[in-house]
């Protein structure tokens, strides 16, 4: 039986099946009774096709007590920097705007924005886990991505624990420099203060959160290239604190079936996660899509419910 936590990171190479075993092993949760959500964060989305239901940013019920989203990283990054704007707008001179509104510009199609974006809304989701949803399956992006969406509150929390520093620094040297002897800006009245320190204590709970209610379940394909990203993979996520699952080795062709070196790929994986465990999951006959075939795939995951 696979690991059960409430909240499940199903990852591994592009083109392994990691979509349609996220889908079949949330359909199997919520088959259980629990209420489920399934997201996707990889950009090219696929879980619709898997689920064979049109998704959209927000949950929608897919089948009894399974409720699937597609997240718009982009439209998250226009909310952001709409955000952004608006408490800026609060906090600095009217003439000194437009420059906050260039920079923004710039700022919203840097490298890494939507991924931050995205990170935003899984924590969202996180966050009504226990209380919205029993248990949130992450259809997760492939491997490197993965890997950087698990560290990103992590690495985000001292570059936002160092903006709030400086703004408590500009706060301080208002204050001294007020001739008259009021009293600068203080927290209440001082917004950006105020959303750096929510964002940091919610970027810290999302670390602890990863780590204590989490787990990640790698998929894999008996194929000596995959084989050794998935060990990649496994060595960090473990020295990095995060839980693994069994690893699923998917797709695996009936006994004598031609294929390049298959047997032997397979037996290097057996070996290879042999302390960690694996899971095996025959190559389908039929492409695995909608809930009568991921409900047969599911049957060879063995889901419980979540502890």
């Amino acid at each position: 039986m696979l690991l059960t936590a409430p909240i499940t990171f199903v990852g591994g190479k592009g083109g392994v099946g990691k979509t349609t075993l996220a889908a079949a092993r949330a359909l199997a949760l919520a088959d259980t009774g629990l209420r489920v959500l399934v997201l996707s964060t990889d950009p090219a989305h696929s879980l619709g096709d898997a689920l064979e239901a049109s998704l959209s940013d927000e949950p929608a019920e897919v089948a009894p007590r399974l409720w699937a989203c597609e997240p718009d990283a982009d439209a998250a990054v226009r909310r952001r920097i709409a955000q952004v704007a608006e408490d800026a707008r609060q906090a600095v001179p009217t003439e000194v705007m437009p420059a906050v509104h260039r920079h923004l510009d710039q700022a919203g199609s840097s490298p890494g924005m939507a991924e931050s974006a995205l990170a935003d809304l899984l924590i969202d989701r996180m966050d009504e886990v226990g209380d919205r949803w029993d248990a949130l399956v992450v259809d997760s992006a492939p491997t490197g991505h993965l890997l950087r969406l698990l560290h990103l509150p992590t690495l985000l929390t001292p570059w936002v624990v160092g903006l709030t520093r400086q703004r408590e620094r500009a706060n301080r040297a208002e204050a001294f420099a007020d001739v008259v002897g009021r009293s600068g800006p203080e927290e209440d009245d001082d917004p950006l203060l105020r959303r750096l320190h929510a964002r940091r204590h919610r970027l810290e709970r999302a670390s602890a959160r990863l780590r204590e209610d989490a787990v990640v379940a790698l998929v894999t394909v008996p194929r000596r290239m995959v084989l050794a990203e998935t060990a990649r993979a496994v060595d960090q996520l473990a020295g990095a604190g995060f839980a693994l699952d069994r690893v699923v080795v998917n797709q695996i062709p009936p006994e004598g079936a031609a294929g390049p070196d298959t047997a032997a790929a397979l037996a290097a994986t057996r070996e290879r996660f042999a302390a960690q465990g694996t899971v095996e999951v025959p190559l389908q006959d039929t492409e695995p899509t909608g809930a009568a075939r991921l409900r047969r795939l599911a049957a060879h995951l063995d889901t419980g419910a979540p502890a």
